[in-house]
């Protein structure tokens, strides 16, 4: 990542300071801190008073330079309080806090006695400099939480896989524990101490072009700075400013929606990356901008970051051979992709969380509806039945205007970002073969050891990795991209194309590894010597 960003201009801030309106303008090289002692500055009040801005709606607004502008006639309403003389001394932060303002005042005294002149800047980095250590400290805190907490869900897990590794048969006293329950997502949204720390990155303009393509390369990058580039797209694409988001809101929704995927192989926070970055680039290649409102955007790739939620390692096949809560709780019909609908609108249901906080009923009951209609659709035992109905829609011209046809092609556009991982160059695709495979096999062993069925393709003792995929890229994933590109035909270059060499290689793959390598000299030998 670089630090070459555009050039923006300066921003200007309507207020309402006790019923004065005043206005405030900075630039986007200022930080949260220098907006706060502008503010102050306005409002006549110390620069270490609590300062908070609330909208027309009575929504708090976060002081950062990338606050929503407004007009002189909906300024934002300034509160202010100044800090209490008196602090607790069993409050280890604020504690911390006031030792550096005691310190500071300190220094303040020497330098005006001493030399007569208070040295502003010198006292400036200073001051910046232990503040800095402080939050470093917070967020070390906070990650240690973190893993402690993971820690106890990863035990919690395994003391109920040997129990259900004992037992048959369902015991309805004590389901399968196939999923995490509302009181362990109730835990993990409660923790504000976690949810507003994270490092913000400064995206180079190389950085920002390359996030729009197919061939994007996501394993570049760490936990943190994937939720930093999925903040730049909802941005980018404009679904902040359309459902009025609260930027902070968005960390925390990132934050728990990181928290919420497990770590298996495959279906992990990096998948969910993945996928969305992809609807990202299609959303680009394609200009979909074009033929979608912004709404349907937002609701594409909300559902691509949620799609696989809490997916616990194990598919539909499993869940219901093995008779999980899960299963139970949905009639076997696409038990994983109800209960990552559900765990996405648990966090939704946490204000501290919720992105559509600020939009109206009916547009929150559409977004609903669409979210869930999309990640319903990435069940692939739903593959022929979507496929079909698109390939009607487009005949004999698609129709953007019908609900029903924008409805099934975005069903097939999540589809596609769900599955598109050989679209990527193969030094990306290939480790997601892997970690896929992984993921097949440790269900296998473990169908195998509780005597359920095991489909061929994912028994190690029967699958290779050329054989895996070969079948899947030829029936599935060709097919489905062809007919997108009848509607999008840029997509024949940029993402079929790249299909059809990943086949090749793959067979040319197996081909190989059909071929008896030739006898070394070592093994005619033994052979004569047995003989």
């Amino acid at each position: 990542m670089g630090n070459a960003s555009s050039i923006e201009p300066t921003k200007t801030i309507f207020l309402d300071i006790d019923g004065k309106k005043e206005k405030i303008m900075f630039s986007r090289h200022c930080g949260s801190r220098d907006i706060h002692d502008l503010i102050a500055h306005a409002a006549g009040v110390s620069r270490y008073a609590e300062i908070s801005l609330k909208d027309s709606a009575g929504a708090f607004v976060s002081l950062n330079p990338t606050m929503p502008i407004n007009t002189q006639s909906s300024p934002y309403k300034v509160t202010s309080k100044e800090p209490s003389p008196t602090t607790d001394s069993s409050n280890g932060d604020g504690e911390v806090f006031t030792q550096v303002l005691s310190q500071v005042a300190s220094q303040f005294n020497n330098h005006f006695s001493k030399e007569g002149v208070f040295k502003v800047e010198e006292m400036k980095t200073d001051i910046a400099t232990r503040l800095s250590a402080l939050e470093r400290k917070m967020e070390l805190e906070g990650l240690k939480a973190v893993e402690i907490e993971k820690c106890k869900r990863d035990i919690s897990d395994i003391k109920d896989q040997i129990w259900n590794a004992q037992k048959k048969f369902v015991d309805f006293n004590r389901l399968s524990n196939e999923t995490h329950t509302d009181s362990r997502d109730t835990h993990i949204m409660n923790r504000k101490q976690t949810l507003s720390t994270y490092r913000k990155y400064t995206l180079s303009q190389e950085t920002i072009e390359y996030l729009k393509q197919p061939t994007f390369d996501i394993w570049h990058w760490e936990p943190n700075e994937m939720l930093s580039l999925l903040e730049h797209m909802f941005h980018e694409l404009g679904l902040v400013a359309e459902f009025n988001i609260n930027p902070i809101t968005l960390k925390r929704f990132f934050l728990c929606v990181q928290e919420n995927y497990r770590n298996n192989p495959f279906h992990n926070f990096r998948h969910c990356f993945c996928v969305t970055q992809m609807m990202y680039g299609m959303i680009h290649l394609c200009h979909l901008w074009e033929v979608m409102t912004r709404e349907d955007l937002g609701i594409l790739m909300t559902a691509c970051v949620c799609h696989d939620l809490d997916h616990p390692g194990y598919n539909n096949t499993y869940q219901i051979n093995a008779r999980t809560e899960l299963a139970i709780r949905y009639n076997d019909i696409s038990p994983l992709e109800n209960h990552h609908c559900a765990v996405a609108f648990k966090i939704l249901s946490n204000p501290e969380c919720n992105i559509f906080a600020n939009v109206d009923k009916d547009t929150f009951k559409r977004i609903r509806a669409g979210i869930t209609m999309l990640i319903l659709a990435t069940d692939m035992a739903r593959h022929g039945e979507i496929m079909d109905n698109f390939k009607m829609k487009l005949e004999p011209e698609f129709d953007y205007k019908n609900k029903d046809s924008l409805d099934t092609l975005k069903m097939v556009l999540i589809k596609c970002c769900d599955i598109s991982n050989e679209v990527r160059p193969m030094e990306v695709s290939e480790p997601w073969v892997d970690c896929l495979l992984e993921e097949y096999f440790n269900q296998s062993d473990r169908e195998k050891m509780e005597g359920l069925p095991v489909a061929p393709f994912m028994d190690r003792d029967k699958v290779t990795k050329p054989t895996a995929q070969i079948g899947f890229i030829k029936f599935v994933l060709i097919p489905m991209f062809e007919t997108v590109a009848k509607l999008f035909p840029v997509i024949d270059s940029t993402m079929v194309e790249p299909l059809r060499i990943a086949r090749d290689r793959y067979e040319d793959m197996k081909e190989k590894n059909s071929m008896p390598p030739p006898p070394s000299q070592s093994n005619k030998k033994k052979t004569v010597t047995e003989k």
